[in-house]
């Protein structure tokens, strides 16, 4: 684990890249690039935004990670690893409140789900190391981000895109908390793994002069995998972090 290097602002984007763990081709293997200390936080405790209370330079400062993964390894021992890394190297201490949040459930939508179910395909490339600077984005004919290998989401002129192979409506539930903000509960009873590739712009309309406004995130989790997102209010628990090291121990 280090600082990340400068990134090469060849975009005005700078790529959060993940590539490796449970649930992926390479589950023994950990990559991360540019990716802030609140975001790994978020990750290990499987908490949405506003369930973390901290600094303000946990979002800024950025951090490289090269780790094995334990084979046969679940997602929550991962995410276990994940902490206890992270409270060692940084020497974070915690701890829990409540706080009355907005909240959001999933569930289907009337005409029912439109997921594609995940078909296995021939293994490739599952262990090719990611690049040093991934900070180069391009964009299609609407101007949503076209991704690279190994990005899972990315912003780009207030248009994003989420792709996903072989994910749980758990990781999707995960993704979209990151997004809203807020907490999302899965009342979909949807089991199984899905290919998922969802798209939406965070502009209003009529602020954009070269491509038609898109969806909101609402409107695309309902028209593009026929599901809906519902607003809640209630107590939800968060996480504190009163004290964090900028730079961590070393290796």
């Amino acid at each position: 684990m280090k600082p990340s290097p400068p990134p090469e602002f060849t975009s005005g984007f700078v790529v959060s890249r993940v590539d490796g763990g449970p649930g992926t081709k390479d589950p023994t293997r950990l990559d991360v690039r540019n990716m802030p200390l609140g975001s790994l936080i978020l990750r290990a405790y499987n908490l949405s935004p506003q369930q973390l209370s901290g600094p303000d330079w946990m979002d800024v400062e950025r951090y490289d990670i090269v780790a094995r993964v334990p084979p046969g390894a679940t997602q929550e021992e991962f995410r276990s690893m994940l902490r206890n890394l992270l409270i060692e190297r940084f020497r974070m201490q915690t701890h829990r409140d409540k706080k009355d949040l907005l909240l959001y459930s999933l569930a289907v939508s009337r005409n029912g789900p439109k997921l594609k179910p995940h078909v296995e395909a021939p293994a490739a490339d599952a262990g090719t190391p990611l690049a040093e600077n991934p900070s180069k984005v391009k964009t299609d004919s609407q101007g949503y981000p076209v991704l690279p290998p190994g990005i899972g989401m990315g912003m780009l002129n207030g248009r994003g895109r989420l792709h996903m192979i072989d994910a749980d409506l758990a990781r999707l539930v995960g993704r979209l908390s990151q997004q809203l903000g807020g907490p999302v509960k899965d009342d979909t009873g949807l089991q199984g793994k899905y290919d998922i590739d969802l798209y939406w712009s965070t502009e209003p309309p009529g602020s954009q002069a070269e491509a038609e406004p898109g969806p909101d995130l609402f409107a695309a989790v309902q028209e593009q995998l026929g599901l809906k997102l519902e607003r809640k209010k209630g107590p939800v628990e968060i996480l504190v972090i009163d004290h964090a090291e900028r730079i961590p121990t070393g290796n």
